[in-house]
């Protein structure tokens, strides 16, 4: 994939231009702030950018209303946005719109080298990717809030990892549980969310963003 990076850290944007490299793919641009990102997504036109929510010059939320921008104007552009804590305010507007093609990653997790190379191909491929800690904070503020309240605590952990993005799949293997298994709880959920399947819109992101709109 072609990877443009954006995050005012040298040492950590050196550091995954040479992992991405080294894994095979394209940097065509690495930069320090917002406004370069769009600038340099407009030069190159990337498959997805990688970027910081805070970066200069006020560092609170310029790189992610730069990826906001490039979402409105190219959506087609994949977007992985790091962070250093759960900004709930951000990855809430990050993850109200649009979710395929969108990831959200604390930082940390960027050092456990596999994950981070998980959540970009999937990202990249099309799919969506939150980190379960970014998940479990969105959730818990949700805890007492129904229709959530309902949900049984097996049909939460399935929500969470819905939320992260996860397949039926993928979830029965982090669940240990069978895949039919999964896929009752997440039509019980779906019941219980009161989403219907004929109303035009991808249920397991309306199921997402159910919760984050209480």
């Amino acid at each position: 994939m072609r990877v443009i990076l954006a995050e005012d850290s040298t040492l950590l944007r050196e550091g995954l231009v040479r992992l991405l490299l080294e894994e095979g793919h394209e940097v065509p641009a690495a930069v320090g702030d917002g406004d370069a990102l769009v600038e340099a997504v407009e030069e190159h036109e990337p498959d997805i950018v990688v970027v910081d929510v805070r970066m200069p010059p006020t560092h609170t939320d310029e790189g992610l209303r730069a990826a906001l921008e490039i979402r409105r104007r190219r959506p087609g552009i994949k977007v992985l946005v790091l962070s250093q804590y759960v900004e709930k305010k951000y990855a809430t507007e990050l993850m109200s719109g649009d979710v395929d093609g969108v990831g959200y990653l604390l930082k940390d997790r960027v050092a456990q080298v596999a994950d981070f190379l998980d959540a970009l191909e999937r990202v990249g491929a099309g799919g969506a990717a939150f980190d379960p800690e970014v998940v479990r904070q969105l959730l818990a503020r949700t805890t007492q809030v129904d229709p959530l309240s309902r949900l049984t605590p097996r049909e939460r952990e399935v929500l969470e990892h819905m939320a992260q993005g996860l397949t039926n799949a993928a979830i029965a293997q982090a669940l240990h549980v069978s895949q039919s298994a999964v896929e009752k709880h997440v039509n019980a959920l779906f019941d219980k969310l009161r989403l219907s399947d004929a109303n035009g819109y991808s249920r397991r992101v309306l199921a997402v963003l159910r919760f984050l709109q209480s």
